[in-house]
This record gives C-alpha cells, sequence and structure tokens, in this order.
C-alpha cells in the first residue's frame, strides 16, 4: 500500500507538472524595431527616404515610412537611426573559412583541433565585418557550421561545399611528391580531415560527391583546372572529362542542387560549362567565345578582384608567383567580358592562408569600383549575391530570402554610419562604420546604446 501511494503521488506531481508546463505562455519572438533608417534594399541605385523597420523573430515583418506601434509584451529593442543607412548583410560568394586565417603549413601539419579553433575566431571576425553569409568553397567545415547554427559560436551563415573534389595532380592534391604513387586505398591527411577529396574517375567522382551531399554540402565544388596555390598543375592544365564532370552534376541534380567549378582557362570552362556545372569560379582566362557560352548558358560567374596590389603569399621566384601573375593578368579583361555579354556575376574574395588579407575582406569588396559603380558593387555583394545561394534549392540550409531588404526577407542587416553608395569606403573601417549588426534577426553589435 505505501508503495501504491508513494507511486500514485509521483504520477500526480508528474501530471500537475506537465499540465503547468503546457500552460505555460511561449514567450513572444524578439523584436527590433529601427527608427528613422534610410534603406538601401541591395536593389535599387539610390536610399530610401527616412523610413521604419520592425523585425520580429528573424524576420523583417513591416517597413513602413510612418512611425511603427509595437507590441508592448514583446521584448522589443529600440535602434535609432538617425538617419543612418541600413543594408543587407553582406555575402561573400568564394569563402574558405576553415583555411582563411591559418598558413598553407600549418592547414597542412597542425592538430584538427587548433584549425578548427582558428576558424572559429575568424568566423566572428567576419561576422563582425558585415558579412552575414558565406559560401564555402572547400574545407571541413561542417562541425563549425553546426556550432554556429546552434549558437555555440557567432558566425556568418554559411553554404558549405565540404571537401573540393580533384584529380590526381589537380587543384585539390596537395600530397607530397613522396606519397605517390599513392598506396590503394589509402587516404591522404586532407582527405581524412574531409578538406578535399582525390578522385580519378567517374565512378569514384560520383561516389565523392554523393559523400559531401550526405554530410550536408548545399552545392558541390570540383576543381576544373589548374591553380595557383597547387603545386602539381600549371593553370592551362584542364583538369577531368566531360564525363567525369557530369558525373558530379549528375549526383548533385538528384539532391536537387548545383556544381560549381574551379576553372581559369577558356578549354577547362568550356568543358565544364557543357557538362551542366551552373557556376563557374575564377575564370579569369577566358575569352569572348567562352564568355558568350556562359551567357547563352545563364551559367553564373563567380569573379574576384584579383590584382596586383599587395604583397603576394609566395615568393617572386616561386613557380606559384608566376601562375599568379599569369592569373592577375585577367582580371580586367573578365570584367569586361562579364558586363560586356550580361553575364549573372557574383563576387567573392578565395582568402586562403592569409589573416592579414581576410582582415581586409571589406577591401577587396570596395576595391570593386575599378569596374563597377559603388551601386552596383553593393548589389553583387547582397541581392545578386542572395540569388545565386538560392541556386542551392532544398539543399539551402536556411528557408527565406537574403540580400534584400524587404517584408518577409530574412533580417540580416547592417546599420552604416554614412552613406555607403556616395562612400562605400565606408565598409573598409567596420569597426567605426557598422553601428549595427544583425543575423537572423538577433543583435551581434550595436553600439548605439
Amino acid at each position: 500500500m505505501k508503495t501504491t501511494r508513494i507511486g500514485l503521488a509521483f504520477g500526480l506531481l508528474f501530471i500537475v507538472g506537465f499540465t503547468s508546463l503546457a500552460q505555460t505562455e511561449t514567450p513572444p519572438p524578439q523584436t527590433t524595431l529601427f527608427q528613422d533608417v534610410r534603406i538601401f534594399d541591395g536593389k535599387v541605385d539610390k536610399l530610401s527616404p527616412p523610413m521604419h523597420v520592425l523585425v520580429r523573430g528573424n524576420v523583417i515583418e513591416k517597413i513602413s515610412s510612418q512611425p511603427i506601434p509595437t507590441d508592448r509584451r514583446a521584448d522589443t529593442t529600440l535602434i535609432a537611426g538617425a538617419g543612418r543607412t541600413l543594408m543587407p548583410g553582406l555575402i561573400d560568394a568564394h569563402a574558405h573559412i576553415m583555411f582563411a586565417t591559418i598558413t598553407q603549413m600549418t592547414a597542412l601539419t597542425a592538430d584538427i583541433g587548433f584549425v578548427n579553433v582558428a576558424a572559429a575566431r575568424a568566423a566572428q571576425d567576419m561576422l563582425l565585418r558585415g558579412f552575414t553569409s558565406i559560401r564555402d568553397l572547400g574545407g571541413p567545415v561542417f562541425g563549425l557550421k553546426k556550432g554556429i547554427d546552434l549558437g555555440l559560436v557567432p558566425g556568418p551563415r554559411i553554404w558549405p561545399s565540404g571537401a573540393f573534389i580533384s584529380q590526381t595532380g589537380g587543384h585539390g592534391d596537395f600530397r607530397l611528391p613522396n606519397d605517390m604513387p599513392a598506396r590503394p586505398d589509402d587516404f591522404t591527411y586532407t582527405e581524412r580531415i574531409g578538406a578535399a577529396a582525390i578522385a580519378d574517375d567517374a565512378d569514384t567522382v560520383r561516389r565523392r560527391a554523393r559523400e559531401q551531399l550526405a554530410l550536408g554540402a548545399s552545392q558541390i565544388k570540383v576543381m576544373a583546372g589548374g591553380g595557383v596555390a597547387s603545386n602539381y598543375d600549371p593553370l592551362d592544365v584542364t583538369q577531368y572529362t566531360g564525363e567525369e564532370i557530369r558525373a558530379a552534376v549528375e549526383a548533385a541534380e538528384n539532391w536537387g542542387t548545383y556544381v560549381t567549378v574551379h576553372a581559369y582557362t577558356p578549354r577547362a570552362v568550356r568543358q565544364a560549362v557543357l557538362a551542366g556545372v551552373k557556376c563557374i569560379d575564377h575564370g579569369h582566362l577566358i575569352d569572348e567565345e567562352t564568355a558568350g557560352l556562359m551567357a547563352e548558358k545563364g551559367v553564373w560567374w563567380s569573379l574576384q578582384p584579383f590584382t596586383d596590389d599587395g604583397s603576394s603569399a609566395f615568393p617572386d621566384d616561386s613557380p606559384n608567383r608566376a601562375k599568379q601573375l599569369q592569373m592577375y593578368a585577367g582580371t580586367d579583361t573578365a570584367y569586361a567580358l562579364a558586363k560586356r555579354f550580361g553575364i549573372k556575376t557574383a563576387w567573392g574574395t578565395d582568402i586562403l592562408f592569409r589573416a592579414d588579407a581576410a582582415s581586409r575582406q571589406g577591401t577587396q569588396l570596395t576595391k570593386m569600383t575599378r569596374w563597377y559603380s559603388p551601386a552596383d558593387v553593393l548589389r553583387m555583394a547582397t541581392a545578386n549575391n542572395g540569388q545565386l545561394l538560392a541556386l542551392s534549392g532544398k539543399r539551402s540550409p536556411y528557408e527565406g530570402t537574403l540580400g534584400v531588404v524587404e517584408e518577409g526577407a530574412l533580417a540580416d542587416l547592417l546599420l552604416v554610419d554614412g552613406d555607403p553608395l556616395a562612400n562605400i569606403k565606408l565598409l573598409e573601417e567596420p569597426d567605426k562604420s557598422l553601428v549595427v549588426i544583425m543575423k537572423d534577426g538577433k543583435v551581434f553589435k550595436n553600439t548605439l546604446k
């Protein structure tokens, strides 16, 4: 009897406790009201008149020229814009967050735990520079992305590719010469940590692409031509066959997403486009015929403003430096072709192994005024890049519209102390010019308190 009474008592306590929890009201979503701001919406060439913008949860709920009343029950943050510029968070369409701030030797030899810690810090710094989203095109980034999404560390939204897929001797092959010939079924260090995947036939390319998709890749990255940082391949080398690239394309399309490729030359780019890729990353050495093919097929061109206006990571007498200068020589022509043929153009940095360059991420955006107007540059890094991210379809890790300030869009927002359309160099000094940084409706910086 005593045991029965104790059991009944515990049962009643459970029922009462459960009922109490069920009756507890869900707290209202965090609400932020930006008052008296001028908006660059990611699309038009001028700022709006003074407006008020209400963010509820992680969505822009209302934009009005009239004051917006707020729900008194909500936990509301009021931000007095005082005529400052509200704009979308910046998007870097070609990033390698795991390797941006460490040296290549560190990436290849350090404990992966240290690499993850360095990447977490790099992600936080990137967010505080105003970059709220990135398309990561190669690296063991899945764990960092999960940590950011769970709120364990601050950082941008990440569209991960996972390991980039490379042929033997390709741009993703960082083995030492004495590691070749490869032992059967033996994986290199970069493969073991998920940075690269070596595949030398269509079936293996397909398998490696499927592995990355299973791990959460939002798009697949294939190395289709020679590269600067790799040691085996001159820039003119075309990598993979059309059949091998099509194997990756088919695997990605079956998952509702796409393949982007690293390639510089006309031959490498044409082969990739004809194999069905949806985006070319780099392409600095292509010709008119190839640009016309890209335009005809509606392929995205993710270009980077690579110019010889700073220090290099490579010694002057190294083959890598020679390849770098060869690539730099094509940059002006590439942008001219992109504009002439009306190709959908994205902007990205492709910063690797350079902490100093990573800290100047905003400068890599503002230097785009060498080829485009400030409005075009800002459009490219917001609304246009947002459209490229959406190319992942259902494999996109985040639901909603990015890169714009409009009702219903996700609340990734920057409040700029000044007008970036009139003075785009404000983005070179984010510590001073970005007074509020919001990602997913959460304020990560606010100097107006």
